[in-house]
């Protein structure tokens, strides 16, 4: 499953936030400003994360991603399935570049099965540029690019069928 998720989190069509499929209550999820992490823990009594695939990869390795960091020799790469109640609600990618991982933002290496919201949103120095919803079948997504210290990555989530966006679109 959380390679067949992970593949649909890579095909996803990126849309403009006034896309006119874009329900009201879609968009209030996809265009969260907080931590995706505590929106869940709203609906659950416990929040677990499962790496599926961390460490270095070479910018060959990206896609479009690309276009949204800056040109650096390596990524660090993490790519998660994140549970609600031990039922899979987000698969999650995150890219940073190298040059992003010196003084405290070292520790994005180190996050092992701690979502990367409670790492994020607990820093006075956490930035966003921009918020992109995208779909894929069925399924919504989205990418932000965020920034630590000014410096930048790029996180995207894929909302996978049990997760409670699509039972809060009654």
């Amino acid at each position: 499953m959380s390679q067949d998720a992970l593949s649909l989190l890579r095909a996803l069509n990126w849309l403009s936030p006034t896309q006119p499929t874009l329900s009201p209550v879609l968009l209030d999820w996809l265009m969260e400003e907080d931590s995706m992490t505590r929106r869940f823990e709203q609906h659950c009594q416990r929040v677990t994360v499962q790496p599926v695939r961390e460490g270095f990869i070479n910018a060959s390795e990206l896609t479009d991603e690309l276009t949204l960091l800056p040109n650096d020799e390596r990524y660090w790469l993490r790519e998660i399935i994140l549970f609600g109640d031990d039922e899979p609600w987000l698969a999650g990618r995150t890219v940073v570049p190298e040059s992003t991982l010196n003084g405290l933002e070292a520790m994005l290496q180190q996050l092992g099965t701690r979502p990367l919201g409670r790492y994020l949103f607990s820093s006075s120095t956490l930035s966003r540029d921009f918020i992109e919803p995208g779909k894929v079948d069925d399924l919504w997504g989205r990418r932000s690019r965020l920034r630590l210290s000014g410096k930048p990555l790029l996180l995207t989530e894929l909302f996978l069928p049990a997760s409670p966006l699509y039972r809060d679109r009654g």
